[in-house]
């Protein structure tokens, strides 16, 4: 039991409530639960510094792949 708080991973979106408990506290399904998690945590989200680098990289790979016949990208 020490280990229990670490020795396991806890997903982020379930609710292991039972079902009173979970009634009681809205009902909320996981794509809700998911939906507040993204909500919350988008505004303080800052890129990686590699980002920037790989961003560079990619874009000339997809430019010169659909010069070359590959399909072009999805907007």
């Amino acid at each position: 039991m020490a280990r229990y708080r670490t020795a396991f991973y806890e997903p982020l979106v379930a609710d292991w409530s039972n079902f009173g408990n979970w009634t009681q506290g809205g009902s909320r399904t996981a794509t809700e639960r998911a939906t507040g998690i993204w909500k919350r945590l988008l505004p303080d989200f800052r890129p990686p510094a590699c980002a920037a680098a790989a961003s560079g990289v990619l874009d000339e790979f997809i430019a010169r792949r659909t010069e070359e016949g590959g399909a072009a990208p999805v907007s």
